[in-house]
C-alpha cells in the first residue's frame, strides 16, 4: 500500500477486524506481513538493499509499478510523493515489540481464528469447491461452507457497511440444513478483540426477517456440528 499505511490505518480496527475474518477464514493460505496480526502502529514499507546504482533503478521500477493505480499515479506526478526503497523505510518499519502486550484484541483474534483454520474440519480442508456465495447488498454478502453429512455447513456473514435488515429475506443460503439451526461461532466484535459486544443469536433472525449488524463479521455453525456441546439454536 502507497506510503506502507497498514489496513487498520486506512479503514479502521473495526473494518479491519471484519476483514481479518474474511481474510482468514477463506481457503486460501494466509501471507502476514510482520506486525500485521497484532495492528502494529509502525507502517510496513517496500525495502531493499542495493548498491546505489541499482538502488536507483529499483526506486524507479518501484513507481512504475505502483503508476498503474490511479490514486498513487497522481501521488507521484502531482503530489510530490517520494517513495523510499532504502534504509530509511527499513527503519520506519521497525516494529515495537512491546505493543503485542496492548494490542490483545487484535492479537486474540487472529489466534482464534487461526485456531479455527487449523481444528475446524471444513475449514481445515481449505477446499474451494464446497464454498457457495450470494450478494446481501452493496456492502454485504455471505459465504457458505458446504461440510456435508457428517460435518455440518459454516456460514459467514459479512457486512461491511451499516445494519442490514432483510425482511423478507429471500436468500436460501441463510437457512440452515434440514431441521437445524445456526449457532454463533465467533464475531468480530467480541470486546475481547477489541469490539463493543457481540449481537445475540435472537437479534439475528425474527420469523422471516434476518438483521445483520453493520461493520461486522458473524461465523455461524450449524447445530449438527455444535451437538456435542451446549448453544443456542436459530431455526430456519
Amino acid at each position: 500500500m502507497l506510503g506502507g499505511h497498514r489496513l487498520h490505518h486506512v479503514g479502521g480496527e473495526r473494518r479491519a477486524r471484519v476483514l481479518t475474518m474474511l481474510w482468514l477464514l477463506s481457503p486460501q493460505t494466509p501471507m502476514f506481513f510482520m506486525g500485521q496480526e497484532w495492528f502494529a502502529s509502525s507502517p510496513f514499507h517496500y525495502f531493499v538493499d542495493h548498491k546505489p546504482e541499482l538502488q536507483a533503478v529499483v526506486r524507479q521500477g518501484r513507481d512504475a509499478f505502483i503508476g498503474q493505480f490511479e490514486s498513487a499515479r497522481h501521488a507521484l506526478e502531482r503530489e510530490g510523493y517520494e517513495e523510499h526503497v532504502d534504509e530509511r523505510a527499513f527503519h520506519r518499519s521497525q516494529l515495537d515489540w512491546t505493543e503485542r502486550e496492548w494490542h490483545f484484541g487484535p492479537l486474540t483474534l487472529h489466534r482464534e481464528l487461526l485456531r479455527l483454520r487449523r481444528e475446524d474440519p471444513v475449514l481445515a480442508r481449505q477446499d474451494g469447491g464446497q464454498l457457495m456465495g450470494a450478494v446481501l447488498s452493496e456492502s454485504a454478502f455471505l459465504l457458505r461452507y458446504l461440510g456435508g453429512e457428517e460435518e455440518g455447513d459454516r456460514l459467514l456473514l459479512v457486512n461491511l457497511g451499516s445494519e442490514l435488515e432483510l425482511s423478507p429475506c429471500p436468500e436460501p443460503l441463510l437457512a440452515p440444513p434440514w431441521d437445524e439451526g445456526w449457532r454463533i461461532g465467533l464475531s468480530s466484535e467480541e470486546v475481547r478483540f477489541g469490539g463493543t459486544g457481540s449481537c445475540s443469536l435472537d437479534s439475528l433472525r425474527v420469523e422471516t426477517s434476518w438483521r445483520v449488524p453493520g461493520m461486522t463479521a458473524l461465523w455461524m455453525t450449524s447445530t449438527r456440528e455444535s451437538r456435542t456441546g451446549p448453544g443456542p439454536r436459530m431455526a430456519g
